[in-house]
């Protein structure tokens, strides 16, 4: 019972094919093997861009940063 032979898988997949088509199945494992790759690029992308960096752009970055923040200062209610 807990164990399919074959023969059932075979008949599964006839059924699936039957009920989508073989073109929708090609263009569905065409765009998860694009998926896949996309995000293999992405996380080996990610990880070398930060190392990528010099100090002196890192300080660049830093200065642009502090240059956007406003400084206010807190008044207290009497």
């Amino acid at each position: 019972m807990g164990s399919f032979s074959i023969w059932h898988w075979l008949v599964v997949l006839l059924i699936v094919v039957l009920v989508f088509g073989t073109k929708k199945l090609k263009n569905i494992g065409s765009d998860l093997g694009g998926a896949v790759k996309g995000f293999k690029d992405g996380m080996k992308d990610g990880g070398t861009a930060a190392d990528d960096k010099t100090p002196e752009q890192v300080a660049q970055a830093a200065v642009a940063a502090d240059k956007t923040t406003i400084d206010v200062q807190a008044k207290q209610k009497s």
